[in-house]
């Protein structure tokens, strides 16, 4: 059953093999590995069609690297989308998540692709603080690459979604040497916002998270102190437990005023919901997109 308003959002099931079933993004769909290998193909072709600067140390770890697709049109410093892939926080490449970068580079939008230590080799906190790191590297040398430093919007995909909620999360700028508002904007696909379900849960093998630590990892309980433009999807054909959690996230979202975008994808699944980033005309990329000309524009 879809969530509403007027009932609570069950983000629990009934124990604890029911939400082994419910975050189960694999099993939701009939062939992952063609899913997978869709992220691929167009990732190939972003960077067949786009000039890159690939494997750019962030980072002390062989993990933290990022890779920058410039905008293609004349307006430098340009704004920046950055890109973090999913995978539940233990699998997935930068090199399979460049799918996006010819739409935004041609709509005169630099992407860039992080890469990050991924569990149990790295625990989340690591992996939370390594994207912050990403950020403050950005903002920094953004000069170098053509970027504007006051346009930095996020967008991630599952895991890579519960990592924009982290990077939108008030307190943690200061600490390297950030403007508070260093974040202009965020894009939840498929995200996961409050970690608590899933500390007892499968996915705990390379988590190991407990309930202090998942409600400290959470986005759900770190919502930004001022408002940042955010644009949440989830597919339609995902399990509740996806769908409940962008449900919970959009509702402590808008109960403080702050502007959320919600856009319906009926036909997608986990995965090939990424695929519509890679879609010039896309309801997504329209959302995203007028996200970045409305703050351009302020």
């Amino acid at each position: 059953m879809t969530p509403t308003t007027n009932q609570p959002i069950d983000l629990n099931f009934a124990n604890i093999d029911e939400r082994n079933i419910q975050y189960n993004a694999r099993a939701s769909v009939v062939d992952f590995d063609a899913c997978v290998h869709e992220y691929a193909e167009l990732s190939a072709l972003s960077r067949n069609h786009c000039a890159g600067v690939f494997d750019l140390p962030y980072g002390h770890s062989i993990a933290e690297r990022i890779d920058i697709f410039p905008a293609k049109k004349n307006n430098c410093p340009a704004p920046v989308l950055v890109y973090i892939h999913g995978g539940y926080w233990r699998s997935q490449t930068k090199e399979d998540a460049a799918l996006m970068a010819k739409t935004y580079t041609d709509a005169g939008v630099t992407v860039a692709v992080l890469e990050y230590p991924l569990a149990p080799q790295a625990t989340l906190a690591e992996i939370v603080r390594s994207v912050r790191s990403a950020i403050a590297w950005l903002y920094k040398n953004a000069s170098t690459y053509g970027i504007d430093p006051k346009q930095i919007y996020v967008a991630g995909s599952s895991a890579g979604g519960h990592l924009v909620g982290m990077l939108i999360a008030p307190n943690w700028q200061a600490e390297y040497q950030l403007p508070e508002n260093v974040i202009c904007g965020g894009v939840g696909l498929s995200g996961l916002y409050d970690l608590r379900p899933l500390c007892d849960t499968y996915h705990n093998e390379w988590l190991n998270l407990h309930t202090e630590q998942a409600e400290r990892l959470s986005p759900l309980f770190h919502l930004p102190e001022t408002p940042v433009p955010l644009v949440l999807a989830v597919g339609g054909l995902e399990t509740d437990g996806f769908k409940n959690q962008t449900e919970v996230y959009e509702q402590a979202y808008s109960s403080k005023g702050y502007p959320v975008t919600r856009v319906q994808a009926a036909c997608c699944n986990h995965f090939n919901l990424l695929c519509e980033m890679a879609k010039p005309n896309s309801d997504l990329n329209r959302a995203v997109l007028n996200m970045i000309k409305e703050n351009t524009l302020k």
